[in-house]
């Protein structure tokens, strides 16, 4: 049997986004430490046991429902690694209401409030990541994102293992 593992929740991408939006990761994250694929992390550890429940919550919030309306808004700059920021205020909700119901469950990083965004370039030195920035801000206009889903991920140090994916209408 595998031993229990932190839960990651993530939103999933259109297809034609992930496809651009992992084009960028995989030319700019340092490939030996790029082990996932382009995403939007909505919670990043979670509690193994609480599984069921996130399971049933996630399906609930997308089971028949629209696809949240998405857009990438521009550059983000956070600390050495550059992301794109992601605005939503549908998914933002959908996470607000997981954030309630995991509430005193969640983990300081999960609790600290949440900036969406999918790091194209992290762990490199700090005149590289003010290039891209640089670059990606001069080319990156607003732009539509399509969120297809919400997906849930085993952590176990390594590429994440699936647990759960829950699509949108």
């Amino acid at each position: 049997m595998t031993a229990p593992a932190p839960i990651i929740v993530t939103a999933l991408f259109g297809a034609q986004d992930f496809a651009w939006l992992d084009g960028f990761r995989r030319r700019h994250y340092p490939a030996e430490r790029n082990r996932v694929p382009a995403h939007l992390t909505l919670f990043h550890h979670l509690a193994p046991d609480l599984a069921p429940e996130l399971r049933r919550r996630l399906a609930a919030a997308t089971r028949g429902q629209p696809a949240p309306r998405a857009w990438i808004a521009g550059v983000l700059d956070m600390d050495g690694c550059v992301g794109l920021r992601v605005e939503s205020p549908e998914l933002e909700a959908i996470r607000a209401d997981l954030a309630e119901a995991f509430g005193a469950m969640l983990m300081p990083q999960d609790r600290a409030g949440w900036r969406p965004h999918v790091t194209v370039q992290n762990k490199v030195a700090p005149a590289e990541a003010r290039t891209l920035r640089a670059r990606l801000a001069a080319d990156i206009a607003r732009r539509p994102l399509a969120i297809a889903g919400l997906a849930a991920w085993h952590y176990r140090g390594g590429p994440w293992e699936p647990l759960s994916r829950h699509m949108f209408a």
